[in-house]
């Protein structure tokens, strides 16, 4: 494994566990979404510049496309959770009771 795909995946590992792990607020767990996401946007456009192909050079656009939209909706929920329970603590959040 070279150094660079070590990084990435590291990157993403690390991405993994934070939200794994430390899942106190809302935003850190978006933050830690956001990071596994650039971590594979990068690996996606290093890749595709590896294989000098045309036909995957888009593919690294629409994940990052995607990874806006995510970023959007998780930021609308944090708000909403925000204004109606008054914090963003996973614990206080329950799906049972609305």
């Amino acid at each position: 494994m070279s150094p660079t795909h070590f990084t990435f995946s590291a990157a993403f590992l690390l991405g993994l566990t934070g939200l794994t792990f430390h899942r106190t607020h809302l935003l850190s767990a978006l933050l830690c979404l956001e990071a596994m996401m650039l971590s594979l946007f990068l690996a996606l456009s290093l890749w595709t510049l590896e294989l000098n192909s045309t036909s995957s050079t888009a593919s690294p656009m629409f994940l990052l496309a995607f990874s806006a939209c995510e970023a959007s909706a998780g930021l609308a929920l944090l708000v909403a959770t925000a204004r109606t329970h008054g914090t963003d603590h996973l614990q206080n959040l329950n799906l049972l009771q609305c």
